[in-house]
């Protein structure tokens, strides 16, 4: 579960939200002492020190951000691909020959009714259903019902 794991601290992300918040502040003070003066030669003070600096640290702030949240998708990536890759308890040579079983073997056929498929009687999809019946052979015949892509019953064993 996603909650259940622990939050790591992303610093990437801190220094990212802390450049905007110093940059909107130092922005802000600009403007207000831009404001309060008459004369453009008393305001140049205001917009050198404040609102420049300012709007350098709101962008590199969003530079920031936008880089410290790829890090964590990459990162994310990465982990998932390396569930999908992981050998299991057996190796690779037993990873190999499981995944060349069939998923379900048994010869008798089933069917949900008003469903589009005919299953076989083990498959994960209809196995333990009550509501699942012997497909009747008049609607596979009649092309009504096509085979299952996960257990894939043979027509032959119709």
């Amino acid at each position: 579960m996603r909650t259940s794991r622990l939050r790591t601290v992303h610093p990437v992300l801190w220094a990212g939200w802390a450049a905007l918040a110093a940059g909107a502040v130092l922005c802000v003070v600009g403007w207000y002492g831009i404001s309060g003066e008459r004369y453009a030669e008393r305001q140049l003070p205001y917009l050198a020190s404040c609102t420049i600096p300012g709007a350098a640290l709101i962008i590199a702030g969003a530079v920031l951000l936008a880089r410290g949240r790829e890090s964590i998708a990459a990162r994310r990536v990465e982990e998932l691909y390396g569930l999908l890759v992981e050998e299991g308890p057996g190796g690779p040579e037993e990873t190999g020959r499981a995944a060349l079983a069939p998923l379900a073997v048994s010869g008798d056929l089933l069917m949900v009714p008003g469903g589009t498929l005919w299953h076989r009687a083990d498959c994960p999809l209809v196995a333990g259903k009550a509501e699942a019946v012997p497909v009747d052979s008049k609607l596979v015949a009649g092309g009504e019902l096509d085979p299952c892509p996960i257990c894939e019953p043979a027509e032959e064993a119709d």
